[in-house]
C-alpha cells in the first residue's frame, strides 16, 4: 500500500486531550479490563520502546472515575513470548490459589506469541498487591493448543455452575472457542461457535456477557462480541456481535439472528473493543472501550510521541427493535465532569449559507456538540469542522435515505492511500428530527445519533489545531432548534514522564 512521506508532526498536535493515549510509543488493544476496590484497570497492547508495533506488553493505566487516567509501569512486559490480548479477573474466591493474607488476587490471561516459533496460546500472570506488580505463573502456558492461530482470552466467572469460562478465537477459523476451568489454570474445551456473521482474514478479541433486556424485566440474553479484521462497514477492521442464550458452555444465537452481521459502529476507527469485568452490582452498567484505529492503516497514522489512542468508555444498554435486538451506546455519565464553557443556541433557521458556531465555541479541538435537527425541506444538512488551513471534517445528514455520515477525505494532509473516504449509518428520520452528540478530540471524532442508536467513531488529521464548526442546509430549510456546546477539558497532566522499563 503506497504511503506518503511526510515531515514528523509537531509533539502533541494529534493527541486528544480528554480520550486516553499512552505518554508515549505505540499502544493499541485494550485488555484486562477489570474493576478493584474504586479503580478501573486499563491495560492495553504497548511497545515500551517505540511508536511503532513490536515488542508487545500490556501497558498498564488506571482512573477512579473513566475519564482522569493515570498509567503506570509496564505490567506484563515481553520475554521470551510477545504478551498479546487478553483479560483480567479478581479471583474473589481464590480459586487458583494464588491470593495471600486473605486477599484475592486479580489474575491474567492473555495470549503468548513466540516470535520464533509463532506459537499463539494462553498464558497467565497474577497480581497480589491489587494491580500494582504482576507475576509469571509457572513456566509456560496454561492452555496451548498446539496452533499459530489461538489467542485474545476473554474470561469470567460463570455464577449458576461456579466456574470460570474463556472464549478465545481459532483466528483465521472464525470460531470462537469455549473453555470452562475451576481454578484459572486446567482449562477443559466446553464448545466451538462459528464461523457467522462477516467473515475475515482474522477473527479477534471475543466478548461474552449478559444483557438485561431494556424494558422486559427479568429478561437477559447474551451478547457475543468478535472483532473482524476486515469487512467492516466503513472497510478494515470493526467489531460484530451476535445476540443469544449461553448455557454455561454453548452460546446460541437468538432464532431471529441472521447470516448478515451486526455491525457496533459504522465509523472506520472502533475495533478491538472489550468491557470490564467485575463492575459493582449497584452501579450495573456495562461498560465497553475500544481502539479508536483500523488495521488498514493503523501504523501509517501520524502521531508522536505517541501513537494509539483509545475511543470514550461507554456504557450499554440492549434493546429490542423490528430489527431484532440491538445495542445502544451513550458515553458515560462520568464524561460530564469535563465540560467547561457552556453556551446555548436555539431556534436557528438553517439555509445554503453556512452558520458559524463559534459564538458557542471559539475553538472546538476539544469539545462536545448535543444538537437537535429539525430537517425540514432540506437535502442535506452539513456540520463542517474546518481548521486554519481549510481542512474540513463533515458530520452530515441526508433525511431522504434516512442517513447519517462523516465524510473526512478533505480532513487533513495525505499520509495513507487507505485512509479517507465517507462513513455512514442508517437512521429512521421519518418524524423530521434526529439529535447528534458529537464529541471532537483534536484527531478523533465520535457521533452518537439518536441518543446512541447508532455510533460513527472516525480519527482524522487536521493540518492546525485549531477548528471551527459551521451548520447549513442544502437543497431547502432546515432549522437548528437546539444546541449545547462544551469545551472539554484534559484528562492528563501536563507531564508525559513514565516510570522506566528494563527490558
Amino acid at each position: 500500500m503506497a504511503t506518503a512521506q511526510a515531515a514528523p508532526p509537531a509533539p502533541n498536535l494529534y493527541r486528544p486531550r480528554y480520550h486516553f493515549t499512552p505518554n508515549r510509543n505505540w499502544g493499541n488493544d485494550p485488555n484486562g479490563l477489570v474493576y478493584y476496590r474504586g479503580r478501573y484497570h486499563l491495560f492495553f497492547q504497548y511497545n515500551p520502546y517505540g511508536n511503532s508495533w513490536g515488542h508487545m506488553s500490556w501497558g498498564h493505566a488506571t482512573s477512579r472515575d473513566l475519564v482522569h487516567w493515570k498509567q503506570h509501569a509496564v505490567a506484563i512486559p515481553e520475554t521470551q513470548v510477545m504478551a498479546f490480548s487478553g483479560s483480567a479477573v479478581v479471583d474473589r474466591h481464590n480459586s487458583s490459589g494464588l491470593g495471600v493474607h486473605g486477599h484475592p488476587p486479580l489474575v491474567a490471561l492473555y495470549t503468548g506469541f513466540n516470535p520464533k516459533t509463532l506459537s499463539q496460546s494462553q498464558y497467565l500472570a497474577y497480581s497480589q498487591d491489587g494491580g500494582t506488580t504482576w507475576k509469571r505463573y509457572g513456566h509456560g502456558p496454561v492452555l496451548d493448543i498446539g496452533s499459530k492461530q489461538f489467542r485474545d482470552p476473554k474470561v469470567f466467572w460463570y455464577a449458576p455452575t461456579k466456574y470460570w469460562v474463556m472464549a478465545a478465537v481459532r483466528a483465521t477459523r472464525n470460531q470462537v472457542a469455549i473453555y470452562t476451568s475451576p481454578d484459572l489454570t486446567h482449562w477443559t474445551h466446553a464448545s466451538t461457535f462459528g464461523p457467522m456473521g462477516a467473515r475475515a482474514t482474522a477473527w479477534e478479541c471475543p466478548d461474552l456477557y449478559p444483557m438485561a433486556v431494556a424494558g422486559h424485566p427479568g429478561q437477559v440474553r447474551w451478547v457475543l462480541s468478535v472483532n473482524a479484521s476486515n469487512g467492516a462497514p466503513a472497510g478494515g477492521s470493526g467489531t460484530q456481535y451476535f445476540v443469544g442464550r449461553f448455557d454455561g458452555q454453548h452460546f446460541t444465537p437468538v432464532q431471529a439472528w441472521g447470516k448478515a452481521p451486526v455491525w457496533l459502529d459504522d465509523g472506520a476507527d472502533l475495533y478491538a473493543t472489550a468491557t470490564w469485568n467485575d463492575i459493582p452490582s449497584k452501579d450495573g452498567r456495562r461498560l465497553l472501550i475500544g481502539w479508536a484505529n483500523n488495521l488498514r492503516y493503523a501504523g501509517a497514522i501520524p502521531g508522536y510521541p505517541e501513537r494509539g489512542a483509545m475511543s470514550l468508555p461507554r456504557a450499554l444498554t440492549l434493546h429490542r427493535t423490528a430489527k431484532g435486538y440491538r445495542l445502544q451506546q451513550q458515553p458515560v455519565k462520568e464524561l460530564l465532569a469535563l465540560r467547561a464553557d457552556h453556551h446555548v443556541l436555539n431556534h436557528v433557521a438553517l439555509s445554503g449559507r453556512p452558520t458559524s458556531l463559534e459564538s458557542a465555541l471559539t475553538d472546538a479541538a476539544s469539545s462536545e456538540l448535543s444538537l437537535d435537527v429539525s430537517t425540514g425541506s432540506a437535502q442535506q444538512i452539513l456540520l463542517t469542522l474546518r481548521d486554519a488551513q481549510g481542512y474540513q471534517t463533515v458530520v452530515g445528514v441526508n433525511p431522504a435515505v434516512n442517513e447519517v455520515f462523516i465524510d473526512r477525505d478533505r480532513a487533513g494532509p495525505h499520509f495513507n492511500d487507505g485512509f479517507g473516504g465517507r462513513q455512514s449509518t442508517h437512521v429512521d428520520m421519518h418524524s423530521g428530527r434526529v439529535h447528534l452528540n458529537i464529541f471532537v478530540d483534536r484527531s478523533i471524532i465520535e457521533v452518537f445519533v439518536d441518543r446512541g442508536e447508532k455510533t460513527l467513531t472516525d480519527r482524522f488529521f487536521p493540518g492546525s489545531e485549531t477548528m471551527r464548526w459551521s451548520i447549513q442546509a442544502r437543497g431547502g430549510k432546515a432549522k437548528l432548534v437546539h444546541l449545547d456546546a462544551w469545551r472539554m477539558k484534559p484528562y492528563r497532566p501536563t507531564s508525559d514522564g513514565l516510570p522506566a522499563v528494563s527490558r
